[in-house]
């Protein structure tokens, strides 16, 4: 895992990506241990905070990525479901949000840090929605090359039972819900949750919001699909959305564009020095992040990694 240069100190102290830092260290990044496992470990313990929205929604930061949860009198909806092992601390964060019986769960895509949760959830009550890839990802024997990591078929039990290709809505504690599917981005299976009533739109990981994002090229993804996908953000939202992003604080629009001219910025710079004939250790040694790695690249993706990211798809 050479690409991935982990400063343990800003990990502990962004609750927004997963909170549980205290496994990680660069003595395990040397010792090739995935990342997936140093995670995993770590999930157990990791603290759930809890940021309450507009109407009945609230964020659970702590277990993977960003989760939503909608809380009424049609009972819980939750819009991805974390890390397995943080079922105590996840079911005690849930029974602060009320009595309401957990109904269902939208998986944004198919990555661990967003539907390892899946199988005790889904014992727990809730029906499981995805995008038709999910549920194939999460069927199939997966390498994901950048995490060092191989990640067998899921338990049926975890997997979607309601799949969509492109759109679907639902009703649900007074509003109708919109999930989209993105061209390939993050990867071939990302969708957005709109809530229009309250105006909350979860973007998932078409965007780590202050941090340089991860792209998974083993299931599709591609630097070009995350800049469509992040102006179909930035054209699906106004001044006044919520947006929460997969990965880092809670968002607005003018974020998202910061975000959406970074990606454009890198991808055409790193294209330009590709098209030169450059290699991709010629091109990170050109730095071509420089201007954002004070902003965008102190988290898990560093300059060095994204670079490497960046260039698979330019």
């Amino acid at each position: 895992m050479e690409n991935i240069n982990i400063d343990r100190r800003k990990f502990i102290g962004s609750a927004s990506l997963i909170s549980i830092g205290l496994l990680l260290s660069q003595k395990s990044v040397v010792a090739q241990e995935s990342p997936v496992n140093i995670i995993k470990k770590a999930a157990a313990t990791a603290k759930i905070e809890i940021t309450k929205l507009r109407g009945n929604l609230s964020v659970l930061e702590g277990s993977g990525g960003n989760i939503l949860v909608s809380t009424g009198k049609d009972g819980k909806l939750m819009v991805d479901g974390g890390i397995g092992v943080s079922k105590p601390n996840m079911s005690a964060a849930l029974a602060k949000l009320g009595n309401a019986p957990l109904k269902f769960l939208i998986n944004t895509h198919w990555h661990f840090d967003h539907v390892d949760g899946n199988l005790w959830l889904h014992e727990k009550g809730a029906a499981i929605v995805a995008h038709e890839n999910t549920l194939k990802n999460m069927s199939r024997t997966i390498r994901v090359d950048d995490w060092n990591f191989t990640f067998p078929p899921s338990p049926k039990g975890a997997l979607p039972g309601k799949t969509f290709a492109d759109k679907e809505s639902m009703t649900f504690n007074g509003e109708d819900i919109q999930m989209r599917h993105y061209a390939p981005a993050h990867t071939n299976s990302d969708i957005s949750v709109y809530f229009p009533k309250a105006d909350v739109l979860h973007v998932a990981d078409t965007w780590w919001n202050g941090h340089y994002p991860f792209i998974d090229y083993n299931t599709g993804g591609n630097i070009k699909g995350m800049i469509a996908a992040t102006n179909h953000n930035i054209g699906h939202s106004s001044d006044k959305t919520i947006i929460i992003p997969g990965h880092g604080p809670i968002g607005n629009r003018n974020q998202l564009i910061a975000y959406r001219d970074m990606l454009v910025h890198i991808y055409d710079a790193v294209k330009k020095l590709k098209q030169q004939g450059m290699t991709v250790e010629e091109v990170i040694k050109a730095k071509p992040t420089s201007t954002f790695d004070a902003k965008w690249g102190t988290f898990i993706i560093d300059p060095t990694f994204f670079t490497r990211l960046v260039f698979k798809g330019a």
